[in-house]
Protein backbone atom coordinates (compact mmCIF):
# COMPACT_ATOMS: atom_id res chain seq x y z
CA UNK A 1 0.00 0.00 0.00
CA UNK A 2 3.01 2.31 0.34
CA UNK A 3 2.97 3.21 -3.34
CA UNK A 4 -0.76 3.97 -3.37
CA UNK A 5 -0.40 6.15 -0.29
CA UNK A 6 2.53 8.00 -1.82
CA UNK A 7 0.49 8.79 -4.92
CA UNK A 8 -2.21 10.52 -2.87
CA UNK A 9 0.33 12.21 -0.62
CA UNK A 10 1.74 13.86 -3.76
CA UNK A 11 -1.37 16.08 -3.73
CA UNK A 12 -1.28 18.98 -1.31
CA UNK A 13 -4.45 19.16 0.78
CA UNK A 14 -6.86 21.81 -0.56
CA UNK A 15 -7.41 22.99 3.02
CA UNK A 16 -3.65 23.55 3.41
CA UNK A 17 -2.96 25.35 0.11
CA UNK A 18 -5.71 25.47 -2.51
CA UNK A 19 -3.51 26.93 -5.26
CA UNK A 20 -0.90 24.19 -4.80
CA UNK A 21 -3.64 21.56 -4.59
CA UNK A 22 -4.93 22.76 -7.97
CA UNK A 23 -1.48 22.61 -9.57
CA UNK A 24 -0.83 19.16 -8.10
CA UNK A 25 -4.11 17.79 -9.46
CA UNK A 26 -3.50 19.23 -12.93
CA UNK A 27 -0.04 17.66 -13.03
CA UNK A 28 -0.76 14.31 -11.34
CA UNK A 29 -3.94 13.71 -13.34
CA UNK A 30 -1.84 14.46 -16.44
CA UNK A 31 -4.14 17.11 -17.86
CA UNK A 32 -1.40 19.45 -19.02
CA UNK A 33 2.25 20.35 -18.65
CA UNK A 34 4.29 23.50 -18.82
CA UNK A 35 5.69 24.57 -22.20
CA UNK A 36 9.04 26.12 -23.09
CA UNK A 37 7.30 29.49 -23.59
CA UNK A 38 6.49 30.90 -20.18
CA UNK A 39 2.74 31.14 -19.55
CA UNK A 40 1.84 28.60 -22.25
CA UNK A 41 0.80 24.99 -21.68
CA UNK A 42 0.91 21.61 -23.35
CA UNK A 43 -2.56 20.08 -23.12
CA UNK A 44 -2.08 16.34 -22.66
CA UNK A 45 -4.46 13.62 -23.95
CA UNK A 46 -6.72 13.50 -20.87
CA UNK A 47 -6.96 17.28 -20.74
CA UNK A 48 -7.65 17.55 -24.45
CA UNK A 49 -10.27 14.78 -24.24
CA UNK A 50 -12.14 16.94 -21.72
CA UNK A 51 -11.98 19.88 -24.14
CA UNK A 52 -13.17 17.68 -27.01
CA UNK A 53 -16.22 16.62 -25.00
CA UNK A 54 -16.94 20.24 -24.09
CA UNK A 55 -16.44 21.29 -27.71
CA UNK A 56 -18.61 18.52 -29.16
CA UNK A 57 -21.51 19.21 -26.81
CA UNK A 58 -21.35 22.99 -27.23
CA UNK A 59 -21.03 22.70 -31.00
CA UNK A 60 -24.14 20.49 -31.14
CA UNK A 61 -26.09 22.98 -29.03
CA UNK A 62 -24.86 25.92 -31.15
CA UNK A 63 -25.95 24.29 -34.38
CA UNK A 64 -29.41 23.60 -32.95
CA UNK A 65 -29.81 27.41 -32.80
CA UNK A 66 -28.67 27.95 -36.41
CA UNK A 67 -24.98 28.65 -35.81
CA UNK A 68 -22.48 27.85 -38.60
CA UNK A 69 -18.74 27.39 -38.10
CA UNK A 70 -16.14 29.42 -39.99
CA UNK A 71 -12.46 30.22 -39.55
CA UNK A 72 -10.72 33.60 -39.54
CA UNK A 73 -6.98 34.36 -39.91
CA UNK A 74 -4.60 34.27 -36.96
CA UNK A 75 -3.19 37.74 -37.72
CA UNK A 76 -4.80 41.18 -37.54
CA UNK A 77 -3.20 44.21 -39.25
CA UNK A 78 -2.56 47.01 -36.75
CA UNK A 79 -4.65 49.45 -38.80
CA UNK A 80 -7.63 47.12 -38.56
CA UNK A 81 -7.29 46.74 -34.81
CA UNK A 82 -7.24 50.53 -34.41
CA UNK A 83 -10.65 51.05 -36.02
CA UNK A 84 -12.69 50.64 -32.83
CA UNK A 85 -11.18 52.91 -30.15
CA UNK A 86 -12.61 51.34 -26.98
CA UNK A 87 -11.88 47.85 -28.24
CA UNK A 88 -8.20 48.46 -28.98
CA UNK A 89 -7.65 50.27 -25.68
CA UNK A 90 -9.16 47.33 -23.80
CA UNK A 91 -6.80 44.82 -25.39
CA UNK A 92 -3.64 46.88 -25.98
CA UNK A 93 -1.77 45.72 -22.83
CA UNK A 94 -2.18 42.04 -23.75
CA UNK A 95 -1.44 42.11 -27.47
CA UNK A 96 1.44 40.11 -28.97
CA UNK A 97 2.90 41.59 -32.17
CA UNK A 98 4.59 40.09 -35.24
CA UNK A 99 7.13 42.53 -36.67
CA UNK A 100 9.09 40.37 -39.15
CA UNK A 101 8.24 37.94 -41.93
CA UNK A 102 11.29 35.72 -42.21
CA UNK A 103 14.24 38.13 -42.12
CA UNK A 104 12.38 41.13 -43.50
CA UNK A 105 10.62 43.72 -41.31
CA UNK A 106 6.90 43.99 -42.09
CA UNK A 107 5.52 47.24 -43.48
CA UNK A 108 2.75 47.01 -40.89
CA UNK A 109 2.77 45.20 -37.57
CA UNK A 110 0.46 42.20 -37.25
CA UNK A 111 -1.36 41.44 -34.04
CA UNK A 112 -1.70 37.78 -33.01
CA UNK A 113 -5.45 37.63 -32.38
CA UNK A 114 -6.49 38.25 -28.77
CA UNK A 115 -10.08 38.03 -30.10
CA UNK A 116 -11.54 38.34 -33.59
CA UNK A 117 -14.15 41.13 -33.58
CA UNK A 118 -12.13 43.24 -36.01
CA UNK A 119 -11.61 40.34 -38.43
CA UNK A 120 -15.29 39.45 -38.47
CA UNK A 121 -16.25 43.10 -38.89
CA UNK A 122 -13.86 43.53 -41.81
CA UNK A 123 -15.30 40.39 -43.39
CA UNK A 124 -18.94 41.38 -42.77
CA UNK A 125 -18.35 44.82 -44.30
CA UNK A 126 -17.70 43.14 -47.64
CA UNK A 127 -20.09 40.21 -47.28
CA UNK A 128 -23.30 41.91 -46.13
CA UNK A 129 -25.20 44.04 -48.66
CA UNK A 130 -28.92 43.38 -48.30
CA UNK A 131 -31.42 42.45 -45.61
CA UNK A 132 -31.51 39.10 -47.42
CA UNK A 133 -27.93 38.48 -46.22
CA UNK A 134 -28.99 38.67 -42.57
CA UNK A 135 -28.69 37.32 -40.01
CA UNK A 136 -25.11 36.06 -40.04
CA UNK A 137 -24.73 33.61 -37.18
CA UNK A 138 -21.13 32.42 -37.26
CA UNK A 139 -18.75 30.82 -34.76
CA UNK A 140 -15.12 29.76 -34.87
CA UNK A 141 -13.12 27.29 -32.79
CA UNK A 142 -9.54 28.50 -32.45
CA UNK A 143 -6.80 29.63 -30.10
CA UNK A 144 -6.10 33.20 -29.03
CA UNK A 145 -3.08 34.90 -27.47
CA UNK A 146 -3.16 37.36 -24.58
CA UNK A 147 0.14 38.29 -22.97
CA UNK A 148 -0.97 37.78 -19.38
CA UNK A 149 1.46 38.71 -16.59
CA UNK A 150 0.23 36.09 -14.11
CA UNK A 151 -0.68 32.68 -15.48
CA UNK A 152 -2.08 29.41 -14.16
CA UNK A 153 -2.84 26.22 -16.15
CA UNK A 154 -6.26 26.38 -17.85
CA UNK A 155 -7.41 29.36 -15.80
CA UNK A 156 -5.18 31.99 -17.36
CA UNK A 157 -2.56 31.21 -19.99
CA UNK A 158 -0.98 33.25 -22.76
CA UNK A 159 -2.46 31.02 -25.42
CA UNK A 160 -5.75 29.24 -24.82
CA UNK A 161 -8.44 27.46 -26.80
CA UNK A 162 -11.97 28.76 -27.13
CA UNK A 163 -14.89 29.36 -29.38
CA UNK A 164 -16.02 32.84 -30.36
CA UNK A 165 -19.38 33.49 -31.92
CA UNK A 166 -19.89 36.66 -33.99
CA UNK A 167 -23.31 37.49 -35.35
CA UNK A 168 -24.86 40.32 -37.38
CA UNK A 169 -28.55 41.21 -37.32
CA UNK A 170 -30.93 43.64 -38.96
CA UNK A 171 -32.37 45.04 -35.74
CA UNK A 172 -31.35 45.84 -32.17
CA UNK A 173 -34.11 43.53 -30.91
CA UNK A 174 -32.77 40.55 -32.86
CA UNK A 175 -29.24 41.18 -31.56
CA UNK A 176 -30.42 41.38 -27.96
CA UNK A 177 -32.46 38.22 -28.39
CA UNK A 178 -29.41 36.33 -29.69
CA UNK A 179 -27.19 37.72 -26.90
CA UNK A 180 -29.54 36.44 -24.20
CA UNK A 181 -30.17 33.18 -26.06
CA UNK A 182 -26.47 32.32 -26.07
CA UNK A 183 -26.02 33.22 -22.41
CA UNK A 184 -28.88 30.87 -21.54
CA UNK A 185 -27.27 28.18 -23.70
CA UNK A 186 -24.00 28.55 -21.76
CA UNK A 187 -25.79 28.47 -18.40
CA UNK A 188 -27.78 25.36 -19.32
CA UNK A 189 -24.61 23.69 -20.63
CA UNK A 190 -22.70 24.37 -17.40
CA UNK A 191 -25.49 23.10 -15.20
CA UNK A 192 -26.68 20.14 -17.29
CA UNK A 193 -23.34 18.92 -18.70
CA UNK A 194 -20.64 20.09 -16.27
CA UNK A 195 -22.78 19.95 -13.09
CA UNK A 196 -21.67 23.50 -12.26
CA UNK A 197 -24.37 25.89 -10.95
CA UNK A 198 -24.06 29.46 -12.21
CA UNK A 199 -25.45 32.92 -11.50
CA UNK A 200 -26.77 34.63 -14.64
CA UNK A 201 -26.61 38.38 -14.98
CA UNK A 202 -25.20 41.52 -16.57
CA UNK A 203 -21.75 43.00 -16.08
CA UNK A 204 -21.42 46.58 -14.87
CA UNK A 205 -20.16 49.16 -17.38
CA UNK A 206 -16.72 48.97 -15.73
CA UNK A 207 -16.53 45.19 -16.23
CA UNK A 208 -18.19 44.88 -19.65
CA UNK A 209 -16.28 43.90 -22.79
CA UNK A 210 -14.34 46.70 -24.48
CA UNK A 211 -16.57 48.17 -27.19
CA UNK A 212 -19.78 46.44 -26.11
CA UNK A 213 -23.08 48.09 -25.23
CA UNK A 214 -23.84 45.33 -22.73
CA UNK A 215 -22.07 42.20 -21.48
CA UNK A 216 -23.96 39.30 -19.92
CA UNK A 217 -22.18 36.65 -17.88
CA UNK A 218 -22.48 33.40 -16.00
CA UNK A 219 -20.50 33.31 -12.75
CA UNK A 220 -19.55 30.10 -10.92
CA UNK A 221 -18.19 29.69 -7.39
CA UNK A 222 -15.10 27.56 -6.90
CA UNK A 223 -14.52 25.35 -3.85
CA UNK A 224 -12.23 27.97 -2.27
CA UNK A 225 -14.93 30.66 -2.45
CA UNK A 226 -13.51 32.54 -5.43
CA UNK A 227 -15.65 33.33 -8.46
CA UNK A 228 -14.87 32.29 -12.02
CA UNK A 229 -16.37 34.05 -15.02
CA UNK A 230 -17.46 31.00 -17.00
CA UNK A 231 -18.99 32.36 -20.19
CA UNK A 232 -19.91 35.76 -21.62
CA UNK A 233 -22.28 37.08 -24.27
CA UNK A 234 -21.94 40.63 -25.59
CA UNK A 235 -24.36 42.94 -27.36
CA UNK A 236 -22.32 45.33 -29.53
CA UNK A 237 -25.25 47.36 -30.80
CA UNK A 238 -24.18 49.16 -34.00
CA UNK A 239 -20.91 50.58 -32.64
CA UNK A 240 -18.61 48.18 -34.48
CA UNK A 241 -20.81 48.42 -37.59
CA UNK A 242 -20.33 52.19 -37.72
CA UNK A 243 -16.59 51.90 -37.14
CA UNK A 244 -16.23 49.32 -39.92
CA UNK A 245 -18.97 50.51 -42.29
CA UNK A 246 -21.13 47.37 -42.09
CA UNK A 247 -24.36 48.45 -43.78
CA UNK A 248 -27.22 46.72 -45.55
CA UNK A 249 -30.03 47.84 -47.82
CA UNK A 250 -33.34 47.29 -46.00
CA UNK A 251 -36.70 46.33 -47.56
CA UNK A 252 -37.49 50.03 -47.94
CA UNK A 253 -34.21 50.45 -49.85
CA UNK A 254 -32.65 52.49 -47.04
CA UNK A 255 -29.06 51.90 -45.90
CA UNK A 256 -28.87 50.78 -42.28
CA UNK A 257 -26.18 49.57 -39.92
CA UNK A 258 -26.23 46.00 -38.63
CA UNK A 259 -26.40 45.14 -34.93
CA UNK A 260 -23.85 42.64 -33.68
CA UNK A 261 -23.18 40.16 -30.89
CA UNK A 262 -20.23 38.13 -29.69
CA UNK A 263 -20.04 35.25 -27.21
CA UNK A 264 -17.38 32.84 -25.98
CA UNK A 265 -16.35 30.00 -23.69
CA UNK A 266 -12.80 28.74 -23.14
CA UNK A 267 -10.56 25.97 -21.82
CA UNK A 268 -10.76 27.69 -18.42
CA UNK A 269 -13.89 25.56 -17.98
CA UNK A 270 -11.53 22.62 -17.39
CA UNK A 271 -10.16 24.62 -14.46
CA UNK A 272 -13.72 25.18 -13.26
CA UNK A 273 -14.46 21.44 -13.35
CA UNK A 274 -11.35 20.77 -11.25
CA UNK A 275 -12.04 23.51 -8.69
CA UNK A 276 -15.78 22.92 -8.28
CA UNK A 277 -15.74 19.11 -8.04
CA UNK A 278 -12.22 17.96 -7.12
CA UNK A 279 -11.16 16.60 -3.73
CA UNK A 280 -7.94 15.64 -1.94
CA UNK A 281 -7.69 12.40 -3.94
CA UNK A 282 -7.66 14.29 -7.24
CA UNK A 283 -10.20 14.89 -9.99
CA UNK A 284 -13.90 14.15 -9.64
CA UNK A 285 -15.40 14.29 -13.12
CA UNK A 286 -19.11 14.65 -13.95
CA UNK A 287 -20.06 11.56 -16.01
CA UNK A 288 -21.32 13.54 -19.01
CA UNK A 289 -17.96 15.23 -19.62
CA UNK A 290 -15.64 12.46 -18.35
CA UNK A 291 -13.43 11.04 -21.14
CA UNK A 292 -13.65 7.64 -19.42
CA UNK A 293 -16.92 7.00 -17.58
CA UNK A 294 -16.16 3.48 -16.36
CA UNK A 295 -12.87 1.72 -15.60
CA UNK A 296 -12.77 -2.03 -15.07
CA UNK A 297 -10.00 -3.25 -12.77
CA UNK A 298 -9.39 -7.01 -12.96
CA UNK A 299 -8.10 -8.51 -9.70
CA UNK A 300 -5.44 -11.21 -10.08
CA UNK A 301 -5.76 -10.86 -13.83
CA UNK A 302 -3.12 -13.53 -14.45
CA UNK A 303 -5.47 -16.25 -13.19
CA UNK A 304 -7.42 -18.24 -15.72
CA UNK A 305 -10.78 -16.76 -16.67
CA UNK A 306 -10.31 -13.32 -15.08
CA UNK A 307 -9.36 -11.39 -18.22
CA UNK A 308 -11.91 -13.30 -20.29
CA UNK A 309 -14.71 -12.26 -17.94
CA UNK A 310 -13.30 -8.71 -17.75
CA UNK A 311 -13.46 -8.32 -21.53
CA UNK A 312 -16.94 -9.82 -21.53
CA UNK A 313 -18.05 -7.15 -19.04
CA UNK A 314 -16.37 -4.48 -21.14
CA UNK A 315 -18.45 -5.58 -24.15
CA UNK A 316 -21.57 -5.41 -21.97
CA UNK A 317 -20.72 -1.75 -21.24
CA UNK A 318 -20.23 -0.72 -24.88
CA UNK A 319 -22.84 2.05 -24.54
CA UNK A 320 -20.50 3.89 -22.18
CA UNK A 321 -16.98 5.28 -22.46
CA UNK A 322 -15.21 2.35 -20.83
CA UNK A 323 -11.64 1.11 -20.49
CA UNK A 324 -9.91 -1.84 -18.85
CA UNK A 325 -6.85 -1.22 -16.69
CA UNK A 326 -4.86 -4.37 -17.53
CA UNK A 327 -1.49 -2.83 -16.64
CA UNK A 328 0.90 -4.77 -14.40
CA UNK A 329 0.43 -2.37 -11.47
CA UNK A 330 -1.10 -3.58 -8.21
CA UNK A 331 -4.88 -3.36 -7.78
CA UNK A 332 -4.39 -0.78 -5.02
CA UNK A 333 -2.36 1.42 -7.34
CA UNK A 334 -4.99 1.10 -10.05
CA UNK A 335 -7.73 2.10 -7.61
CA UNK A 336 -5.72 5.14 -6.53
CA UNK A 337 -4.95 6.10 -10.12
CA UNK A 338 -8.57 5.83 -11.25
CA UNK A 339 -9.56 8.10 -8.36
CA UNK A 340 -6.78 10.56 -9.21
CA UNK A 341 -8.12 10.76 -12.77
CA UNK A 342 -11.69 11.24 -11.58
CA UNK A 343 -13.27 8.32 -13.43
CA UNK A 344 -16.90 8.28 -12.22
CA UNK A 345 -17.39 4.50 -11.78
CA UNK A 346 -14.91 1.73 -11.09
CA UNK A 347 -15.77 -1.95 -11.60
CA UNK A 348 -13.70 -4.35 -9.50
CA UNK A 349 -13.73 -7.95 -10.74
CA UNK A 350 -11.71 -10.80 -9.23
CA UNK A 351 -11.81 -14.62 -9.07
CA UNK A 352 -14.12 -14.67 -6.02
CA UNK A 353 -16.47 -12.17 -7.67
CA UNK A 354 -16.60 -14.22 -10.85
CA UNK A 355 -17.28 -17.39 -8.87
CA UNK A 356 -20.17 -15.63 -7.12
CA UNK A 357 -21.45 -14.14 -10.40
CA UNK A 358 -21.01 -10.57 -9.16
CA UNK A 359 -18.79 -7.50 -9.27
CA UNK A 360 -18.15 -4.48 -7.05
CA UNK A 361 -19.01 -1.00 -8.37
CA UNK A 362 -17.37 2.02 -6.71
CA UNK A 363 -18.58 5.62 -7.05
CA UNK A 364 -15.75 8.13 -7.42
CA UNK A 365 -17.72 11.01 -5.90
CA UNK A 366 -18.73 9.29 -2.64
CA UNK A 367 -16.48 6.16 -2.59
CA UNK A 368 -19.65 4.09 -2.03
CA UNK A 369 -19.24 0.40 -2.92
CA UNK A 370 -22.13 -1.58 -4.43
CA UNK A 371 -22.16 -5.31 -5.08
CA UNK A 372 -24.15 -6.20 -8.19
CA UNK A 373 -24.81 -9.33 -10.26
CA UNK A 374 -22.67 -9.41 -13.40
CA UNK A 375 -25.63 -9.50 -15.77
CA UNK A 376 -27.06 -6.40 -14.06
CA UNK A 377 -23.88 -4.32 -14.43
CA UNK A 378 -24.94 -2.30 -17.52
CA UNK A 379 -28.27 -1.22 -16.02
CA UNK A 380 -26.71 -0.40 -12.66
CA UNK A 381 -23.83 1.55 -14.24
CA UNK A 382 -26.28 3.61 -16.31
CA UNK A 383 -28.32 4.35 -13.20
CA UNK A 384 -25.19 5.22 -11.20
CA UNK A 385 -23.87 7.63 -13.83
CA UNK A 386 -27.18 9.52 -13.85
CA UNK A 387 -27.24 9.63 -10.06
CA UNK A 388 -23.63 10.83 -9.84
CA UNK A 389 -24.26 13.62 -12.39
CA UNK A 390 -27.33 14.76 -10.43
CA UNK A 391 -25.66 14.51 -7.02
CA UNK A 392 -22.55 16.40 -8.14
CA UNK A 393 -24.67 19.31 -9.31
CA UNK A 394 -26.70 19.34 -6.10
CA UNK A 395 -23.55 19.27 -3.93
CA UNK A 396 -22.00 22.12 -5.92
CA UNK A 397 -25.22 24.12 -5.67
CA UNK A 398 -25.45 23.51 -1.92
CA UNK A 399 -21.83 24.64 -1.53
CA UNK A 400 -22.48 27.81 -3.54
CA UNK A 401 -25.65 28.64 -1.62
CA UNK A 402 -23.94 28.01 1.73
CA UNK A 403 -21.15 30.40 0.68
CA UNK A 404 -23.36 33.22 -0.58
CA UNK A 405 -23.79 36.01 1.96
CA UNK A 406 -25.82 39.22 2.15
CA UNK A 407 -24.13 42.44 3.29
CA UNK A 408 -26.18 45.43 4.44
CA UNK A 409 -23.31 47.71 5.43
CA UNK A 410 -19.71 48.37 4.45
CA UNK A 411 -18.47 46.98 7.77
CA UNK A 412 -20.46 43.79 7.30
CA UNK A 413 -19.14 43.45 3.74
CA UNK A 414 -15.53 43.84 4.92
CA UNK A 415 -16.05 41.23 7.63
CA UNK A 416 -17.52 38.73 5.16
CA UNK A 417 -14.77 39.36 2.59
CA UNK A 418 -12.07 38.84 5.24
CA UNK A 419 -13.55 35.79 6.95
CA UNK A 420 -16.10 34.03 4.74
CA UNK A 421 -14.92 33.23 1.18
CA UNK A 422 -17.77 33.25 -1.31
CA UNK A 423 -20.25 35.47 -3.12
CA UNK A 424 -21.42 38.63 -1.36
CA UNK A 425 -24.78 40.06 -2.37
CA UNK A 426 -25.14 43.77 -1.70
CA UNK A 427 -27.01 46.79 -3.04
CA UNK A 428 -25.29 49.35 -5.28
CA UNK A 429 -26.13 52.85 -6.45
CA UNK A 430 -24.76 52.33 -9.97
CA UNK A 431 -21.80 54.70 -9.50
CA UNK A 432 -18.41 53.45 -10.71
CA UNK A 433 -16.66 55.39 -7.96
CA UNK A 434 -18.36 53.16 -5.36
CA UNK A 435 -17.44 50.08 -7.40
CA UNK A 436 -13.80 51.21 -7.50
CA UNK A 437 -13.79 51.94 -3.76
CA UNK A 438 -15.19 48.51 -2.94
CA UNK A 439 -12.36 46.91 -4.91
CA UNK A 440 -9.80 49.13 -3.17
CA UNK A 441 -11.14 48.88 0.39
CA UNK A 442 -12.85 45.47 0.49
CA UNK A 443 -10.86 43.63 -2.19
CA UNK A 444 -13.89 42.49 -4.19
CA UNK A 445 -15.04 43.11 -7.75
CA UNK A 446 -18.55 43.16 -9.14
CA UNK A 447 -19.29 39.76 -10.62
CA UNK A 448 -22.72 40.53 -12.08
CA UNK A 449 -26.06 42.23 -11.63
CA UNK A 450 -28.24 39.09 -11.56
CA UNK A 451 -31.30 38.89 -13.76
CA UNK A 452 -33.16 37.75 -10.67
CA UNK A 453 -33.10 40.97 -8.64
CA UNK A 454 -33.91 41.23 -4.94
CA UNK A 455 -34.13 44.35 -2.79
CA UNK A 456 -31.84 43.70 0.17
CA UNK A 457 -31.85 47.34 1.29
CA UNK A 458 -32.81 50.81 0.05
CA UNK A 459 -29.29 52.22 -0.03
CA UNK A 460 -25.89 51.51 -1.60
CA UNK A 461 -23.64 49.40 0.61
CA UNK A 462 -20.78 51.87 0.12
CA UNK A 463 -22.08 55.44 -0.14
CA UNK A 464 -25.55 55.19 1.41
CA UNK A 465 -27.27 56.81 -1.58
CA UNK A 466 -30.41 55.23 -3.08
CA UNK A 467 -29.60 51.80 -4.53
CA UNK A 468 -30.51 50.82 -8.08
CA UNK A 469 -29.21 47.22 -8.33
CA UNK A 470 -28.45 44.17 -6.24
CA UNK A 471 -25.00 42.94 -7.24
CA UNK A 472 -22.99 39.76 -6.66
CA UNK A 473 -19.50 40.75 -5.48
CA UNK A 474 -16.50 38.55 -4.79
CA UNK A 475 -12.85 37.76 -5.16
CA UNK A 476 -12.23 36.09 -8.49
CA UNK A 477 -9.79 34.21 -10.70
Amino acid sequence: MAKEKKMVEAITSMEEDFAQWYTDVVKKAELCDYASVKGCMVIKPDGYALWENIQNELDKRFKETGVKNVYMPLFIPESLLQKEKDHVEGFAPEVAWVTHGGLEPLQERLCVRPTSETLFCDFYAGDIHSYRDLPKVYNQWCSVVRWEKTTRPFLRSREFLWQEGHTAHATAEEAEERTIQMLKLYADFCEDFLAIPVVRGQKTDKEKFAGAEATYTIEALMHDGKALQSGTSHNFGDGFAKAFGIQYSDKDNQLKYVHQTSWGMTTRMIGAIIMVHGDNEGLVLPPKVAPTQVVIVPIRQNLEGVMEKTLEVKDMLSNFRVKVDDSDKSPGWKFSESEMRGIPVRVELGPKDIEAGQAVLVRRDTHEKITVAIDEIPAKVGELLETIQHDMFERAKAHRDAHTYDAHSLEEMKDIADNKPGFIRAMWCGCQECEDKLKEEVGVTSRCMPFKQEKLADTCVYCGKPATKMVYWGKAY
